[in-house]
Order: C-alpha cells, then structure tokens, then sequence
C-alpha cells in the first residue's frame, strides 16, 4: 500500500526526484507567464489609449489607434444611444439600427479620435512630462502624419454628418452643423489662443459636454426633431460631465502646474477639487431626477436616485481617499452608473414627448 500521509518522507526517492523536477518546471512556467500577461495588458492599454502603458509599439496603423484613444469612444457612442432613447421615435427596425450605429461611428471613432489626436498634438510638451509613452512625445509618429490623420478624420466625419443629414430626410442639416460646432469646440479646447482647458471650469465644462450634449443632441436629431428644452437640459446634465472630467485632471497635476494649466486640482489642491468633483457629479444627476418628478416620470426618477447610490459609494472608497492613485479604479467602478442613468434620463424624456 503507498504512502499518503504528506508527514512522513516518501519511500520512492526516484519518484520524489520526478515530482521536484515538475514542480520546479510548473515555477518557471508560472514566472514566465506572469512577465507575459503583464506585457499584454500593457499594449492593451496602450492601444486604448489609457495611462500605464508603455513605448515600444512598432505598427503605424497601432499607432494611429493608439493615438485615437478608443477607450474614450463609449461615452459618446453611449450618448447618440441616449438621444435616439429621448427622441421617443426609435424603433427596432434594420434601417433604424444601421442609422444608429454610423451615428456612433461618426460621434465615436471619427470625431472623437479628431479631438483626440488634436489635444495629443498641442499637449505634445505637456504629455512629454505626464505621459511619455504617447506617440507624439516618444517620437513613434511623425508630426505630418499626425497632421494628415487629423484632417483625414475631420473630412471624413463631416460627411458621415451630411450623409446622416441627407438619411433622415432634413431639410436643414442639423447633424452637420453640431458636428461643425462639436469639431470647433474641440479645437478650442486644445488649440492656442483660447485653449480652454487652460481653465479648470471652461475646460471641464467643454469636455463634460462634448460627451453628453453634443452626441445626445445627434442621437436625438437623427431620429426626432431636437429642441430647446432637450438642449438645456443636456447642458445641465452636462455639469455632471465636468465633474468627471476633472477626474482625468489629478494624473497630470505636475505637468499642469509647470506649464501653467489652471486645472482644478491646480487651482484648488487636490483634496478640494475632489470634493468639488464628486459634487459637482451627483448634485446635477440629482436635478436631472427633481426635473423627471416634476414631468411625472417618478419610476425614472427613482431609478436615476438609485444609480447615484453606488456612485458615492465608490467615491468614498476609492477617490476621495486617494485621488491621484485611484482615478482610473473609480471611473471603472463608477461610470457605468453614471450612463446607465443617462440612458434612463433619455427614456423618461422619450417617454414624457420632451
């Protein structure tokens, strides 16, 4: 009978040789694994454009990816999907669908990756301090083809816009000419002599609705007729916006400060900007609801309550504890609260024929 008892020393040294030899070889396997798997989340980051990546990416076509920053995508694709929700006209038919979905290829991919690689390009010095790796700083792009892949980007998404225009049978091209003002507000933002990003507030405010207004306006014009009311109310909603957007302010507090960037957590510490932050996100998604019981959408209301719940649950164990370490773990934790209760905005004002 063999020995199980793991206590006493085993009777068959050849086998126990064997077995240390594996064991040794299953090590090794493991501590070549875990270098691997680092290695691939680390290009996968660097290809969604996200912090913590790395250089060393060799292929132009992954490159302009990475400079597109597709991570930053979803919000905005997320926002036609709200204003289509908010028109109230929407239904699942396979014209409908293939409207849709150019739409967010317009909002995400094309006019996103545009302002993306816009801010890339006159961010170069101050990337070069906070995130090296970028492809303009760590010289793995050539500025002229960066130039060419702006206008490429640019022309193309303006006619998408016109084509979308033409699809929904407007007689004035209401998606181009957001799509006009949303490219010129990504210009400004980045580009000198206005730069708004500059300031905390301007800068904050103009992201904040370049990722809820502008898409929740094309969502809702393509399948509607978009009107004042809808306007005002994605303007505040987008107040909330602002809030997350200077959460992507506290990684590049240092290099904010030595190029003279007033951003928020320049402006005011970083603790304080981080309480403003998170109050500034759940104050106005709160208005939002007061607005909804005030049309008598109560259920939508009380749902948009309870996506705010979890939202100050992870600010108070990630963020506001430690803001500059945890930005990337909060958004992850949180965001997908925060557009979920967009798109439950956008069917109560379906809903109500906003």
């Amino acid at each position: 009978m063999s020995n199980s008892n793991p206590s006493l020393p085993d009777s068959n040294p050849e086998a126990a040789a064997e077995r240390t030899e594996a064991a040794a070889e299953v090590n090794i396997n493991s501590n070549r694994a875990a270098p691997l798997n680092t290695t691939r989340r680390v290009i996968n980051r660097q290809l969604l454009g996200m912090k913590g990546a790395t250089p060393g990416e060799t292929s132009i076509w992954k490159i302009r990816l990475q400079l597109m920053k597709p991570i930053t995508w979803i919000p905005l694709m997320w926002g036609v999907v709200c204003g289509a929700a908010s028109s109230g006209n929407y239904t699942w038919t396979l014209e409908n669908v293939l409207m849709a979905a150019t739409c967010m290829l317009l909002a995400g991919p094309l006019l996103a990756g545009y302002v993306q690689i816009l801010n890339d390009f006159y961010d170069r010095e101050l990337d070069a301090i906070n995130e090296p790796y970028r492809p303009i700083p760590s010289g793995a792009i050539s500025i002229p083809q960066v130039i060419t892949q702006v206008w490429v980007l640019l022309l193309t998404g303006l006619a998408v816009a016109f084509t979308l225009d033409r699809w929904a049978g407007h007689e004035f091209p209401t998606i181009t000419a957001i799509a006009i003002g949303g490219c010129f507000l990504g210009y400004i933002y980045s580009a000198p002599p206005l730069k708004l990003k500059r300031n905390g507030w301007l800068g904050g405010y103009a992201l904040g609705a370049s990722y809820i207004a502008i898409p929740w306006w094309t969502g809702h014009a393509l399948f509607g007729d978009l009107n004042w009311t809808i306007v005002i109310l994605t303007l505040i909603y987008s107040l909330a916006g602002l809030g997350i957007s200077v959460v992507n302010d506290f990684k590049s507090v240092e290099g904010d400060r030595q190029l003279g960037l007033k951003s928020l957590p320049v402006m005011f510490g970083v603790t304080t900007a981080a309480w403003i932050c998170v109050a500034m996100i759940d104050l106005f998604q709160a208005g939002i609801a007061v607005y909804l019981i005030g049309i008598h959408e109560n259920l939508y209301a009380t749902l948009l309550l309870l996506l705010v719940i979890p939202q100050i649950t992870f600010q108070d164990m990630y963020f506001l504890r430690d803001p500059l370490n945890n930005d990337v773990k909060y958004q992850a934790s949180a965001q997908p609260f925060l557009v979920l209760g967009m798109l439950v905005t956008g069917l109560a004002l379906g809903h109500a024929g906003v």
